[in-house]
């Protein structure tokens, strides 16, 4: 995942996320890498997620809830490496108190194909607020819809 993070944080994040946050596991949606600078994952194209049925498209739904949750896992993500030195589980207490205050989707291709891709960026880390950008590529890489959001973070 990343050499900026151990392996015990790295885990039980991707476990958190991937397995206990139920709705990122019904649309699955995966961690591919993590940093303190930005988290990209993916969402593999399936039946249950079309919303234009005689197109194949995702629907617009999966778009906006996967990028709301990539913006959150870059939040953790920051969150985590501003507080290096406390154990990892102590990191992982503080996102108790992470959610989206405002969300803004801006749809800008179909979303079609066998993998979506996602990546976010935090674009400024406050001590109550965080800013975050996030993009969703098809799997040629066009650039299927951008999002900007804010999380409250304490």
């Amino acid at each position: 995942m990343s050499d900026r993070f151990e392996t015990e944080f790295v885990e039980k994040l991707k476990e958190i996320f991937e397995q206990r946050i139920v709705f990122n596991q019904v649309l699955g949606l995966k961690i591919d890498a993590m940093s303190a600078d930005g988290v990209s994952g993916h969402i593999d194209m399936r039946r249950e997620l079309i919303g234009h049925f005689a197109h194949q498209r995702l629907h617009g739904g999966v778009i906006s809830a996967g990028l709301d949750a990539m913006g959150g896992l870059a939040v953790m993500a920051a969150i985590g490496a501003r507080h290096k030195d406390d154990t990892p589980d102590a990191r992982l207490a503080r996102f108790a108190k992470l959610g989206t205050i405002d969300l803004r989707v801006d749809y800008l291709r179909p979303g079609t194909g066998p993998r979506i891709t996602a990546h976010a960026d935090v674009m400024r880390l406050g001590t109550r607020v965080a800013s975050t950008r996030m993009e969703f590529r098809d799997s040629e890489g066009a650039l299927i819809s951008t999002g900007a959001a804010a999380y409250i973070v304490s």
